[in-house]
């Protein structure tokens, strides 16, 4: 059966069913290496009772932030700290931004957000799109 997660704290969570019942899981029940599914996230799932287990993931539900914006943005502004604000890691954008304009004065804080905003691209490209999400969107992650 098909389903939507309606929430999940990392443990335990609630599917929306469509047969319009809902049905409780466990992270046990996650199939594959799937440890963390986003709310809105579509499902296939065996229904048991009022719980669900076989959970397979077909869509997840990431936002509205994209791990290929985030690199383009840390690729080509990343002195200016864009990418972060995208991100909405504020304090490190702000960072990044008074080292990338007015901390070229000193050259080194200018060449070191240029270095860390390079690795950031990288790592952003590297990163599964579900892995981006926890660290970088869900969770509270602003550096590397």
């Amino acid at each position: 059966m098909r389903g939507k997660v309606l929430s999940f704290n990392g443990s335990t969570g609630l599917i929306s069913g469509d047969d319009g019942k809902r049905y409780t899981f466990s992270v046990s029940d996650l199939m594959g290496d799937t440890v963390y599914v986003p709310a809105g996230s579509t499902i296939d799932f065996e229904p048991a009772g009022d719980t669900a287990v076989s959970i397979y993931v077909i869509a997840t539900a990431m936002g509205e932030k994209n791990k290929w914006i985030a690199a383009i943005l840390a690729f080509f502004f990343g002195a200016l700290g864009v990418h972060k604000f995208y991100l909405g890691k504020n304090t490190a954008g702000i960072i990044m931004l008074l080292c990338g304009t007015i901390g070229w004065v000193l050259i080194v804080p200018g060449v070191l957000v240029c270095f860390i905003a390079f690795i950031e691209t990288i790592i952003y490209l590297v990163k599964t799109d579900q892995s981006f999400y926890e660290d970088y969107v869900a969770g509270d992650k602003s550096w590397f």
